[in-house]
């Protein structure tokens, strides 16, 4: 007797198939499982054994064998109990072997029947629905979250019993209602441009990074308001799309992280991790490979405040994933790929105490804040779109009363730049003018004359990297975007190039 039922499991933030197979035959009694398991997901025979009785179906006293193919993939988490339980059902002529075609099961089952929740659900019934499958049954708390994907019926169970009654038509249930229209959230509460004061050269900057998702770095004394703007730049940013919030949702979905009784984030990610952070956190890995801080910030903003405090190892191991954005995490059992498509934002004081260059403040050493400084390497430099200084307020500023710019007003701002460039790339792979790549910047960055005499000297004296003369023009063009220019023009570029000059202050370079 056999039976056969599809079901799936998680590799990086992707879903694959898995065909879950039963054999029921004469023999002396056991429960063999195959098929390259891990061990949690060999421990499934104790919980599928135990459910099955307390559901009220014996296991006849018989070789049993599960076996899940592919065998040369690895089968890890707890997705595989409730497929395991149906197929040893059909393979007994409990439930129909027809009743099973184009269905999807996934699910981990308490020993009372019950169905538990799993991860990463948008990812697997994304691949559900990719390999043509027709209807998929989940724990009901996963119900909400599976039912974000359209085109495929989502049935949210309870127990084994209520599956078993859903597959022989003793019990008629209804799919998980899908949302009809989405709907982004934006930041609401304390958090708004409106409480800063002064630091115009500062919101301007910071409305340039947030226009074209440009990485930015803030340079200033203790107390400047460097943390104060970077916690307010989620208020500014466009609202997601639904592809965006599906993408973003796959990579919480697989740590545990989506809210149950909602079926996707519908806010862009604001991540702040402590400077303690180890690389693998950072980044993503470990024993069973999981997303780090970078990826759970995708589509987001990843704030390093205190940066140079950060282990160098941990600020080098951004590079790649800063430039491919993705992070790819070999292991002896696959390749885990996790998107890293962020607003990197950082801040840092200039020196350890942090008041260089006002000697009147600063009693380091020039060698100290050299070797503080240097913490931060050029590559690193090179891969940060806008550099900006973060000055002390003078106290008339700073106790001013004066009608600020609000979040709502700046958000506009950036909203009409992002519309001119998806526009502008709608043929394209892309959305910001932060994803340009070398020989597109050359079709939609194009230069006058002047402005390429301009450039090409300030190439030659500042001794740019082309990594550098890249994000200068992908700057230029954000600016341009802002004023709602079709070409570069001096100014902009003029803008644009001020923000690269900030190293040459500090670095030397």
């Amino acid at each position: 007797m056999f039976g056969c039922v599809n079901s799936g499991a998680i590799l990086g933030i992707d879903g694959y198939p898995v065909q879950v197979e039963a054999d029921v035959c004469n023999g002396l009694p056991s429960f063999d499982m195959v098929g390259f398991l891990a061990s949690e997901v060999r421990e499934a025979r104790e919980r599928v054994r135990t459910a099955l009785k307390n559901s009220g179906y014996e296991l006849l006293p018989a070789r049993t064998t599960i076996n899940l193919s592919p065998a040369d993939l690895r089968k890890e988490g707890n997705y595989f109990d409730l497929p395991i339980a149906i197929a040893v059902l059909v393979a007994l002529g409990m439930i129909p072997a027809d009743a099973v075609e184009g269905i999807f099961f996934i699910g981990e089952l308490s020993l009372d029947g019950s169905l538990r929740p799993v991860n990463g659900m948008i990812s697997l019934i994304s691949m559900a629905k990719k390999e043509g499958w027709h209807t998929c049954v989940v724990p009901s708390v996963n119900g909400k979250e599976g039912a974000v994907i359209e085109g495929i019926s989502v049935y949210g169970m309870e127990s084994l019993s209520e599956v078993v009654a859903l597959l022989t038509g003793k019990q008629s249930f209804q799919p998980v209602e899908p949302e009809r229209d989405y709907a982004a959230a934006q930041y609401h509460g304390e958090l708004d441009f409106a409480d800063i004061n002064g630091q115009e050269s500062v919101k301007r900057a910071t409305v340039i990074a947030a226009a074209g998702m440009h990485n930015i770095l803030y340079v200033g004394p203790p107390g400047s308001g460097k943390t104060m703007i970077a916690r307010r730049i989620p208020t500014i940013l466009p609202a997601l799309t639904k592809e965006e919030s599906i993408e973003i949702s796959k990579v919480y979905s697989i740590c545990g992280l989506l809210p149950p009784e909602e079926g996707l984030v519908r806010m862009r990610p604001f991540r702040n991790p402590h400077h303690t952070i180890s690389p693998t956190a950072l980044t993503g890995g470990g024993a069973v490979p999981r997303p780090g801080e970078i990826s759970l910030a995708n589509r987001g903003v990843l704030f390093l405040d205190e940066l140079p405090e950060f282990q160098k190892s941990t600020l080098e191991i951004l590079r790649q994933p800063l430039e491919d954005r993705q992070v790819v995490i070999s292991r002896v059992h696959g390749t885990y790929v996790y998107p890293t498509n962020i607003v990197l934002c950082a801040a840092m004081n200039p020196c350890k105490c942090g008041y260089y260059p006002d000697r009147s403040l600063c009693q380091c050493s020039v060698a100290e804040v050299h070797r503080y400084l240097r913490r931060i390497s050029q590559p690193l430099l090179d891969r940060i779109d806008i550099c900006t200084e973060v000055p002390r307020l003078p106290y008339r500023e700073f106790m001013g009363e004066k009608s600020n710019v609000t979040s709502r007003e700046l958000r506009y701002q950036v909203e009409q730049a992002i519309g001119i460039q998806k526009e502008r790339y709608r043929k394209e792979e892309i959305l910001f003018n932060s994803q340009l790549s070398g020989g597109k910047i050359k079709t939609y960055c194009p230069l006058g004359a002047e402005e390429e005499d301009l450039l090409r000297e300030v190439f030659e004296t500042m001794e740019l990297s082309a990594r550098a003369y890249h994000k200068i023009l992908k700057v230029a063009r954000t600016i341009a975007d802002l004023e709602e220019a079709e070409r570069i023009q001096m100014e902009h570029l003029s803008e644009a190039i001020g923000y690269r000059s900030l190293d040459k202050k500090y670095w030397g370079r």
